[in-house]
């Protein structure tokens, strides 16, 4: 229906209402105004009061690192989560939210050694560090809230609090306690440029090119050989058994040769002497080498355990002048090489495993590399030298030594430093670990049984999530929870200084040290002269240097937050934890872990995974692909409502895309509902429910309809918000307010509105209903759009209160409500067969607004009786100024005849009427408006 004439346009005045709710948002200046608003009326405290004694809805917020302003990333995360804990509340919850931050770790420190220089004492360290932290949450903070997103921003936690720091310390002895934890050498990640161990979290794969390398070990026992190959004697006594690597580096320090016990090996005989290799991989081999060869004989791998070969630098240095035995291996594959490998016990988990269950002791593995990747000084041939630029020497060495049978570029995927981006290593280095197959002391169920026990106990959305996380359980290696730096909570034990053996009172003396980090955070320990606490023995021992990893620092953060430093606000275990696919191997992992060994189960009832945010073209967004846009950015330039909208419509549980189209498309879909809000709130602008509300059974017929919509609509909704499904949701309110009200419900009553008489039960009865389809909606985007929601309610209700404090509406209930849905689904399928014929009468001029038509519909059957039913009210369902129905004999008699009107055009409800002009007193107005206006009002209208 077209715009009536305003009142100043024409002398019969209209029902044309207004709200100060504008057109346009005005996001990027009003939103601010909003958040001061919120923060001066302690909004977020309200919610809280008036959630008092309900149920608590736990969403533990996964601390996002204190270093760098936000990305859209953690833009994502944070508005997922305040929409979630927005619902909840709406649910009725008391769903407290209490923002944190991790604060420890090596990207801070290396911030702090920018400033400081390297060396710096611990206590200027920390003391600069805390600053630096506190510095990066109040950037962080501001712009999460700019994000809209309400919490407690005056109470959060921070992993650098005093008592979360003793906290931390308390649940590393808990478990220690238990015997999950041990000290000692191992093979670990480590990263040259952190100085440090890494956790698996901290590890990320990039595609590099190294040399591979076939290399012969020479054979030093011809008789043992030819008997393990079950011959009289050997054909040779020259020979090697041949390995291949791609990590040169490694050979150095090589200890040992691993081959499969179930695998066949074969003895070939070559110009350049015997080979010992794996029977498949036997011509592949030979090929390469550029060798002809024959196989003389097979024999099982286990028939060469034991049989010791000579390294193969034996005759370049002394210092190499040693035997590598043979090892059975069920590592060993046929994948890739010769089928033997190298074991080099310092620099990998399995060459570690194999040869200390062959009796290696941890004082016998040779581990010639640095903490700084380096070669020791005194190490033969390479000392002093950077593994890294050690590698052609070292593959010349060997080739000089007549060892190397191929050498080639080998282009694969290598490990690397998430925060540096250069690659690791294994090294063994001694270390505290949570042992993942530890019995504990109680005799209970290994670390790695009881997670995985926890991980079916957890739901998960998406449901992929499950297996994933089980993968990584299944398969993980041991946690190394130590760390060589200083900005971390200590693992505050005392070390013997020749034995290595802890201090017999441990256990007591963590306790001690939480106490008093409790009262002055970690420079406790930093400053704790060791004679307070263990007395003489303080001779005898020194203070370990290690941190603890940071991923268990939040990972204990439902022992420390959830029933340590806002237990009065929180609960445990969570209802939820809410992070990106990445915390799988992160934050999730480590906090199941941590809380298996502390309490036997989970710390979480269920875990919810968002993707990434990329490009419109799939891209992960970068610097240096031009592609990057700073939530900041888009919040200044369109409204933080924008993001919101964004993320809420989008299915997080792939990626996130985002664009300057994408980001069109959303405002559009914004302005839709904004523009439905803005009708829904002027036309009830001159409405108080208590004064002129009217009684359901008084609504017109498709009042009750649009309200059974709505509330049926809204089951939906919170069933999609149950299930943490918001694209769901976003989709059907821009079609409720689109399609099922602005092209339907609220398109057919602009003219009861509009020209009722003020006060009329027609009008006040279709005000009813937009009353509950107002109080419906507003609610129902609120957790989305948050700022829209609470603009709109402060004009809606002209209440101090926020939206928030609400829950969700209880709409009236309607007779017969399954029965009208049916009807007007019906009567809505045909009217838009009407539009059809009514859009291509007027494409062929033959008229010009719908009101201009003159309509006749056949129908039959079911069709015809819902047609029949409206009566003269039919013309109002279907914006024409007449409307007949006909009763056709069969479907294929089916049709709609659109004529123009010959009648004149009221002056104020624009119907083509016979009786306009009847009235000489008001010649231009019909026979309905003059009642309307100047009598009783129109009567015999109680359907449309």
């Amino acid at each position: 229906m077209n715009k009536p004439k305003s009142p100043s346009e024409s002398p019969y005045p209209l029902n044309l209402l207004n709200t100060p709710f504008p057109m346009r948002g005005d996001l990027p200046r009003r939103e601010p105004v909003w958040i001061e608003e919120w923060q001066r009326r302690g909004v977020y405290q309200q919610i809280r009061r008036a959630r008092a004694g309900a149920p608590k809805f736990v969403l533990h917020d996964g601390p996002p690192y204190a270093n760098g302003d936000i990305h859209l990333g953690h833009a994502a995360n944070k508005i997922l989560k305040d929409m979630i804990v927005k619902a909840r509340t709406l649910d009725g919850f008391d769903a407290a939210y209490v923002p944190g931050w991790d604060c420890h770790g090596l990207p801070i420190e290396i911030q702090i050694e920018k400033q400081l220089g390297r060396g710096q004492p611990p206590e200027h360290i920390e003391r600069a560090a805390r600053a630096y932290v506190q510095t990066q949450i109040e950037r962080q903070k501001a712009d999460f809230q700019r994000l809209g997103v309400l919490a407690d921003w005056e109470a959060p936690y921070r992993t650098m609090d005093f008592q979360n720091e003793a906290g931390t310390l308390r649940a590393f002895a808990r478990i220690f306690e238990k015997g999950y934890v041990f000290r000692g050498l191992k093979p670990v990640n480590w990263c040259f440029d952190c100085g440090s161990a890494l956790a698996e979290a901290e590890i990320e794969y990039q595609d590099r090119v190294d040399t591979a390398i076939d290399v012969g070990f020479a054979f030093t026992e011809p008789e043992r050989i030819a008997q393990a190959f079950n011959l009289p004697a050997a054909p040779g006594t020259r020979g090697w058994i041949v390995i291949w690597t791609t990590t040169p580096w490694t050979i150095p320090a090589n200890q040992a040769l691993n081959v499969h016990p179930d695998l066949s090996y074969s003895l070939v005989e070559t110009p350049r002497g015997l080979l010992i290799l794996a029977s498949e991989r036997v011509r592949a081999c030979l090929e390469a080498y550029q060798l002809e060869g024959r196989i003389l004989v097979n024999a099982p791998g286990r028939a060469l355990a034991g049989l010791r070969f000579e390294h193969p630098l034996a005759g370049s240095h002394p210092g190499y002048r040693r035997c590598a035995p043979v090892y059975p291996a069920e590592y060993v594959t046929l994948a890739t090489g010769t089928g033997i490998v190298h074991a080099a016990p310092a620099y990998g988990i399995e060459d570690f495993n194999v040869c200390k269950a062959h009796g290696l002791a941890d004082a016998d593995i040779l581990n010639p590399v640095r903490g700084d990747g380096r070669y020791a000084e005194d190490w033969p041939l390479f000392g002093g030298r950077s593994i890294w630029d050690a590698n052609p020497t070292i593959v010349a060495a060997l080739d000089k030594a007549g060892a190397v049978f191929r050498a080639e570029r080998h282009p694969h995927s290598y490990m690397h430093c998430w925060r540096h981006k250069t690659p690791l290593i294994y090294r063994a280095a001694l270390q505290w670990f949570a042992g993942m197959d530890i019995t504990p002391r109680d005799g209970g169920k290994t670390l790695r049984e009881s997670a995985l026990e926890g991980v079916a106990q957890t739901r998960f959305y998406p449901a992929w999530g499950q297996a994933r996380l089980t993968q990584m359980i299944a398969h993980r290696p041991d946690w190394t929870l130590s760390r060589q730096r200083q900005w971390g909570v200590p693992i505050a034990c005392f070390i013997h200084k020749e034995t290595g053996a802890l201090h017999p009172r441990t256990l007591e003396l963590f306790e001690a040290v939480a106490e008093r980090i409790e009262q002055h955070g970690i420079r406790a320990w930093h400053a704790l002269d060791p004679r307070e606490l263990i007395g003489n023995d303080a001779e005898q021992y020194v203070k370990s240097r290690d941190t603890l990893d940071v991923w268990f620092d939040s990972g204990t953060t439902h022992w420390h937050v959830l029933r340590g430093s806002h237990r009065h606000v929180l609960g445990w275990p969570a209802d939820l934890y809410l992070e990106g696919s990445d915390q799988h191997r992160g934050w999730f992992h480590s906090s199941l872990l941590t809380a298996v060994m502390l309490d036997g189960q989970p710390p979480y009832q269920a875990l919810l995974t968002h993707g990434f945010t990329v490009d419109g073209e799939g891209r992960k967004m970068s610097k240096s692909l031009g592609n990057v846009m700073a939530p900041r950015k888009i919040a200044d330039a369109l409204g933080a409502e924008m993001i919101r909208l964004w993320v809420a419509s989008t299915d997080y549980s792939g990626e996130l895309c985002i664009s300057d189209q994408i980001l069109r498309h959303v405002v559009e879909s914004y302005r839709r509902i904004r523009n439905t809000v803005r009708f829904l709130l002027a036309n009830l602008s001159d409405f108080s429910f208590a004064r002129d509300a009217q009684p359901v059974e008084d609504w017109f017929e498709i009042d009750r309809y649009a309200v059974a919509l709505a509330a049926q609509l809204q089951q939906e909704w919170l069933a999609h918000y149950a299930r943490y499904a918001f694209h769901p949701v976003v989709a059907t309110v821009q079609s409720f307010c689109s399609e099922d009200l602005g092209g339907f419900y609220l398109d057919i009553l602009k003219d009861r509105l509009y020209t009722s008489a003020c006060d009329a039960r027609a009008r006040r009865a279709a005000q009813t209903a937009l009353y509950h389809i107002a109080h419906g909606l507003l609610r129902m985007i609120a957790p989305f759009l948050s700022f829209t929601a609470e603009e709109a309610w402060r004009v809606f209700q002209s209440e101090a209160s926020s939206i928030f404090t609400q829950r969700w509406h209880l709409y009236p209930d309607i007779p017969d409500a399954c029965a009208l849905l049916d009807t007007w689904q019906l009567l809505r399928a045909i009217r838009a067969d009407v539009m059809r014929a009514l859009e291509a009468a007027r494409e062929a001029r033959k008229i010009g607004s719908s009101l201009q038509a003159h309509v006749e519909v056949r129908a039959c059957g079911a069709r015809y009786q819902a047609l029949a039913g409206l009566g003269d009210d039919l013309k109002f369902m279907l914006i024409t100024s007449a409307a007949t129905v006909i009763e056709a004999r069969c479907p294929d008699e089916e049709g709609v005849t659109v004529t123009p009107s010959p009648h004149p055009k009221c002056a104020r409800c624009w119907h083509y009427r016979a009786d306009v002009g009847a009235d000489s007193a008001h010649p231009a107005l019909c026979g309905r408006c003059i009642q309307n206006l100047f009598g009783a009002g129109e009567k015999d209208r109680m359907r449309v």
